[in-house]
């Protein structure tokens, strides 16, 4: 095959597919630009095969490519919110005034100040949750029994509250250095 229509049968694949792979990841993701990104990966990784081109092959392997994809993405975001939820501890705030620099301190109030700010405009049960895995440290288990909920709540309730103070801590890390 030469390389012309090498390139005119990807066109037809892709003119033909991308949307209908970005609309399933969309389905799976519930977010538009991170399908947008999931099928253009797919079509690189395509691009790279063209073996797989040819007639039902080409639609069932982007399908499944997809269904990977999807999958493997979300496992990577447990797996960030893990280790998020690990470096977010409050002590870490305490190493930052280690070193007694007056700069330190006002960082040290400014995070504090920010912390508490966050946790005082989140719901009522988030927060408690939060409060109870970070300041009391109840296991996940203990705080569902305690509040009456699944442990699967209570992670929940974890993950968003993590979610949020990784933007807040990016936001003010971003100010601190400029």
């Amino acid at each position: 095959m030469n390389t012309e229509s090498y390139v005119r049968e990807f066109e037809e694949i892709f003119i033909q597919y991308f949307p209908k792979v970005r609309t399933f990841a969309a389905i799976l993701l519930k977010s538009e630009q991170e399908a947008e990104d999931v099928a253009q990966d797919i079509f690189v990784k395509l691009w790279e095969q063209p073996d797989l081109w040819e007639g039902d092959l080409v639609r069932n392997y982007l399908y499944t490519m997809v269904k990977n994809h999807v999958f493997n993405r979300i496992k990577r975001k447990k797996i960030e919110s893990r280790y998020i939820q690990s470096q977010i501890n409050l002590q870490s705030l305490e190493e930052m005034t280690e070193f007694k620099d007056p700069l330190n301190e006002i960082y040290h109030e400014e995070l504090q100040l920010l912390l508490k700010l966050s946790l005082e405009q989140m719901p009522e049960k988030r927060r408690q949750v939060f409060e109870m895995s970070r300041f009391q440290h109840l296991s996940n288990h203990e705080i569902a029994e305690r509040m009456n909920l699944s442990v699967r709540t209570v992670e929940q309730h974890l993950y968003l509250v993590l979610k949020d103070l990784k933007k807040l801590l990016t936001i003010a890390i971003f100010l601190i250095k400029f």
